[in-house]
């Protein structure tokens, strides 16, 4: 906890704040630019006395719940949030937003129109894929709530599992939940998703729960791994990955074995693919044949 920067974060957000802009009466005997203490105190349900030696770097660290009330209080947006949470010692809310694509990953994602290419979130939920990703793995993205993550899937929809042959399924289930195991510690306790994700994910699956009281962690980079393509068969694959600053997303990008599968990827409809096969194509209906 750096108190005298968070101190200073603290009024400098303060000063830049006009009375009208947060509902209050601009006064005409105001020695100060923006808010006085005692406004912010009350905008965010705190004691004056309290605010007060906060922005003097002293008094009791923050807890998550008045970090929240002083980001409201003051406006401060998605980057300020997170810093005040940093200087408070705090892990940052990850889950105070939406997921949403991020802008450098989106450049990224551009330039990569021959490679099937996808961006996840560290909990597994996919942002955005290209054409050739959906014939690849199969419509992902659009879900919502612990569905919209893959774990959610791999671990209680069987057929989800289809996408990789059935011999390498252990080491899919150690990987995944070895890589959210570090999400869910960066993210912190007061996280709402993860822990979500967590819970629901214990109540459901003994597997799932088996490979949680292992307590392994690591990070995924670059990946060989098969894929079950309903069109094409067994590809072989390298998965590689570009992991944004704060680690809150991932660019993914698959280079086949066989380069003949690439334009095939172009040309088929992923549609067509999966609509017809039981599987992880979660973004399309299912067949009831």
């Amino acid at each position: 906890m750096d108190v005298a920067e968070l101190g200073s974060f603290l009024k400098s957000r303060r000063d830049r704040l006009a009375p009208e802009s947060v509902g209050l009466p601009p006064g005409t005997r105001r020695r100060v630019p923006g808010l006085r203490r005692d406004e912010v105190a009350r905008l965010a349900s705190l004691s004056a006395d309290y605010y007060t030696e906060l922005e003097q770097g002293r008094g009791q660290i923050p807890s998550a719940p008045v970090l929240h009330a002083l980001s409201r209080a003051l406006r401060l947006g998605p980057d300020e949030t997170d810093h005040l949470f940093h200087l408070a010692g705090r892990p940052a809310p990850y889950a105070a937003r939406p997921p949403h694509l991020q802008s450098a990953l989106r450049q990224l994602m551009e330039r990569l129109e021959d490679t099937p290419a996808m961006v996840i979130t560290d909990l597994h939920e996919v942002v955005v894929q290209n054409h050739a990703a959906q014939v690849l793995v199969g419509p992902q993205a659009g879900l919502t709530g612990v569905r919209a993550s893959f774990l959610h899937h791999w671990f209680t929809v069987p057929a989800t599992r289809d996408l990789y042959p059935p011999e390498d399924h252990g080491y899919h289930s150690r990987l995944l939940v070895s890589d959210v195991r570090a999400a869910v510690a960066r993210r912190g306790p007061v996280d709402r998703a993860s822990g979500e994700l967590v819970r629901h994910l214990l109540a459901a699956s003994e597997e799932f729960a088996g490979l949680w009281r292992a307590r392994e962690v690591g990070a995924r980079h670059e990946e060989y791994k098969r894929i079950v393509n309903p069109a094409l068969g067994v590809l072989k694959v390298t998965c590689n990955s570009i992991v944004t600053a704060d680690a809150a997303q991932r660019l993914l990008w698959f280079v086949p074995d066989d380069p003949q599968a690439v334009p095939a990827l172009h040309a088929l409809d992923p549609a067509d693919v999966w609509r017809a096969t039981p599987g992880p194509a979660f973004g399309l209906p299912r067949s009831r044949a």
